[in-house]
């Protein structure tokens, strides 16, 4: 069996110009129609958005915080969201083209995440956080060396921003890495 590698993204900040971009591929990848061609839709869990021109427009001109986006060929391909919180870097609105997801592209955004935040900001590790009924989900960052805290956070509820719950037991899951020195 031959095995090909992935394409290789180029990664760069996002700026104010790539706001509709990085919105229409979050939404893509977690609601909608679209988002069932991939395997990290929220669509049984929740209605409406996942995030909006403002949102994504205050994480990237947010002190100690990037938008970090991976292109193939000039197209936006992935992205996702740091931001330095407590003396860690927290990881959110992480995102994959529907049509790229399970080509390895997410395991690439996630390693230059962590490297980025270890380099930039000095942090030894990365937190993040999951909604608990996305056991794929939580299973996915368990491999990447992710771990349950025993933590929990509510889920917004009455906040349309971050979509219109389906149900009424919707709660985050708080993850951490630690984040290991990379040997050259």
């Amino acid at each position: 069996m031959i095995m090909r590698s992935s394409p290789v993204p180029t990664f760069r900040a996002a700026t104010a110009a790539d706001i509709p971009a990085v919105v229409a591929l979050v939404e893509s990848a977690y609601r909608g129609e679209s988002g069932l061609r991939g395997w990290t839709t929220e669509s049984h869990l929740l209605d409406g958005q996942r995030t909006d021109a403002r949102d994504v427009g205050e994480a990237i001109a947010r002190p100690d915080s990037l938008v970090l986006l991976a292109e193939l060929d000039g197209a936006l391909v992935s992205c996702c969201h740091l931001e330095k919180q407590d003396g860690a870097a927290y990881f959110g609105m992480f995102a994959v083209d529907p049509s790229r997801q399970t080509g390895g592209i997410g395991k690439q955004v996630i390693a230059e995440a962590e490297r980025v935040a270890r380099e930039r900001w000095g942090v030894d590790r990365m937190r993040m956080t999951v909604i608990v009924q996305r056991e794929e989900l939580i299973a996915f960052y368990e491999r990447r060396g992710y771990a349950r805290t025993g933590q929990s956070k509510p889920f917004p509820y009455g906040d349309e921003r971050f979509g219109i719950p389906r149900r009424d037991d919707l709660r985050f899951e708080v993850l951490e890495k630690p984040l290991a020195e990379v040997l050259a």
